[in-house]
């Protein structure tokens, strides 16, 4: 059961002219509820929760506890250097993949060296903002000695969701494959042998409203079938909105039916605090949030392990290493 936290912020979504990160004060509550449950969140960093203070020693302390992991997670319109893309980047927030190369590779850099001063431990886990990734953006994460991303959103796609409004809009993942695999350097798409480990977010269709023999007949078409299928119907994440607990617990249920790897749970931290964010505005809305998470978690202790992102990749390479070494001795 792996959990990751889009670590920004205060409310993000309306684009503020003033960055503010009052959402930190709010973390050792849903680390508490973490550690209840003997579950281990990934924090995925941005700049300015990198540069306060009470994230700082939250995040420390959670690392010299081996609680949690610490990542990164890159908004290219206000990481250093700042070079203005689009006639306001506040308001637009323009994709990290749509500034060239060089730009790329030195907001990647001073993110991770300041991460890494910060926290001092290796940067090895990442998400990209707004979940834009490519092939470019691929090499550079290696080039810096990155071992997990996380940007996929399988049978979703981002390209009416626009950056610089002059661009072609975010990610198509609607293609990409629902489960981890090393990815390969020239088409991500597919699985290589890059040493990048894409583990790509819990997202999956809804076939409720299928008769039951259909639900059936789907589940034993090829898996490339069964793909194309898959985008006709609608998805859903296993990410908190206040009103899709129900939904969430059935996603469980249906990883544990296919035998999949794992599942991955998302959510920002600006969520957690009353105004963060456009989902929660009010008191009462955290506390459904934080009963919704509780009876979330409370399941997932009973049937999954807990893992950061970096222990997840351990699991990953010792596993494929065993069902290497089976095949041969077969």
């Amino acid at each position: 059961f792996l959990i990751t936290i889009d670590t920004e912020g205060d409310n993000l979504w309306s684009c503020p002219k003033r960055l503010t990160t009052s959402n930190s004060r709010y973390l050792r509550r849903f680390q508490q509820l973490c550690h209840a449950y003997d579950l281990r969140p990934t924090y995925l960093t941005n700049y300015e929760m990198a540069r306060c203070d009470v994230f700082q020693e939250f995040g420390r302390e959670v690392i010299d506890e081996n609680a949690a992991e610490i990542g990164m997670h890159l908004h290219a319109w206000d990481t250093p250097p700042i070079c203005g893309l689009t006639s306001d980047d506040r308001r637009f927030q323009p994709y990290l993949i749509e500034y060239p190369l060089d730009t790329m590779r030195n907001k990647i850099t001073v993110m991770t060296e300041l991460l890494e001063d910060t926290f001092r431990v290796k940067m090895v886990s990442h998400r990209a903002g707004r979940w834009a990734f490519d092939e470019r953006y691929a090499g550079l994460l290696i080039e810096q000695g990155y071992l997990v991303d996380c940007s996929v959103t399988p049978h979703k796609s981002w390209r009416t969701t626009m950056g610089d409004p002059r661009s072609n809009g975010g990610s198509d993942y609607s293609r990409f494959p629902d489960s981890a695999y090393f990815l390969d350097r020239s088409d991500i798409r597919i699985a290589g042998d890059s040493g990048l480990l894409e583990v790509p977010m819990t997202v999956v269709p809804d076939n409720r409203g299928l008769p039951p023999a259909a639900r059936k007949a789907l589940h034993k078409l090829p898996r490339h079938v069964r793909r194309i299928a898959d985008r006709l119907l609608p998805v859903y994440w296993l990410r908190p909105d206040g009103n899709n607990i129900d939904r969430m617990l059935e996603i469980l249920n249906k990883t544990l039916i296919e035998g999949r790897d794992y599942v991955e749970f998302m959510l920002h931290s600006s969520e957690f605090m009353p105004g963060g964010s456009p989902t929660f505005p009010a008191d009462s809305d955290i506390e459904r949030l934080y009963t919704h998470v509780e009876a979330l978690f409370a399941a997932a202790h009973r049937a999954f392990r807990g893992a950061t992102l970096r222990e997840f990749y351990r699991h990953f390479v010792d596993r494929t290493q065993a069902d290497h070494d089976r095949l041969v001795a077969t």
